[in-house]
């Protein structure tokens, strides 16, 4: 799936799909990526299954190939999580906690790690829906530096692990060193494959990361 990053200072991202099984796993990265430009990794995990069992609703009630949208933004203080399909008549509910049935166990699970969730029928379908705490006081504190925010997205998406929360550690600032050391390596690498000059590059690179931090002090 191609990913359109959402630039920081719209931090909204949708996307038009068949509801397939195999849809979902490039869905969750395109998650993945758009919570780690945003500054939300915090979120991600709890995003990813929201996402997946509100999509696999879609799949089980409504259909295979359903042409459906899923959306992800920012609501206030909230990470808001939409799926919309054509169905108006199929509602769904999660299951009770003592019911033995298999249907619904999925938006059980929603409403579990979700802070709020909801359907919202429309002429042209329904919008299932939650949202997430982002743990901010105010909506302008998850704005942050779009350069920055870009480097931990590339990394995130380069190393496998996940990259540590807090940067205070001797173990977390090694962590993400190794990390950027290795993109680094593997972008040069990539330049000399393709006809380019390594150290021109990387001469190039420092020029203007010393300009940028000079501007910025």
């Amino acid at each position: 799936m191609n990913v359109r990053p959402c630039p920081a200072s719209c931090q909204e991202w949708e996307r038009p799909f068949l509801a397939e099984p195999e849809r979902v796993a490039p869905l969750r990265r395109a998650v993945r990526l758009n919570l780690t430009l945003w500054g939300l990794t915090a979120l991600i995990d709890a995003a990813q299954l929201c996402l997946t069992e509100l999509v696999t609703n879609v799949i089980t009630h409504v259909g295979v190939k359903t042409p459906t949208w899923v959306a992800v933004s920012m609501k206030g203080t909230h990470l808001r999580i939409e799926v919309r399909d054509p169905d108006a008549d199929t509602l769904p509910k999660p299951l009770r906690p003592s019911s033995t049935q298999e249907n619904g166990r999925g938006l059980s699970l929603v409403a579990a790690v979700a802070d709020r969730w909801g359907v919202s029928p429309n002429d042209h379908g329904k919008t299932t829906w939650c949202e997430l705490a982002t743990g901010f006081a105010e909506p302008a504190a998850r704005l942050g530096d779009p350069r920055d925010m870009r480097a931990e997205a590339l990394l995130t998406l380069y190393d496998s692990r996940p990259l540590p929360a807090s940067r205070t550690s001797r173990l977390s600032r090694a962590t993400a060193e190794e990390a950027a050391i290795g993109l680094i390596a593997d972008l040069l690498r990539w330049l000399s494959a393709h006809d380019g000059d390594p150290d021109y590059a990387l001469d190039l690179a420092q020029v203007r990361f010393e300009a940028e931090a000079g501007a910025a002090g």
